[in-house]
């Protein structure tokens, strides 16, 4: 079985929405990494040195690859990526090798089996 790393950048009010989406259609777990700061084509607004920007989420997501796209595109829809700048970004990333996912494998062999 092959995977694909899916990583999310999102403002952190939208990570359990992209959580449960994602859970929606495959994702078998995620791992979250709080208080990221971005800088997207617009440098961030400052009052008296104090960033105003939102806080963001990383969220990382290790997928099987025939569910990735379908993920990836849920996420994007569920969360309004392309409808606001700055909302958040998502892609996903191959796999080479990975360890310790035998319980997932376990799990996904049968909706893999159904997509196929």
């Amino acid at each position: 079985m092959r995977f694909k790393l899916i990583v999310v950048f999102v403002e952190d009010e939208k990570t359990d929405l992209v959580l449960k989406t994602a859970r929606e259609y495959g994702a078998t777990g995620a791992t979250v990494i709080t208080n990221a700061r971005g800088e997207g084509m617009q440098r961030p607004r400052t009052f008296l040195g104090l960033t105003l920007e939102t806080q963001r989420d990383v969220v990382l997501m290790l997928v099987e690859e025939h569910l990735s796209r379908i993920i990836l595109e849920a996420i994007a829809k569920a969360a309004h990526f392309d409808d606001s700048p700055g909302t958040g970004i998502a892609f996903q990333i191959d796999v080479e090798d990975a360890v310790g996912v035998r319980h997932q494998v376990e799990k996904l062999v049968p909706l893999i089996e159904e997509e196929i």
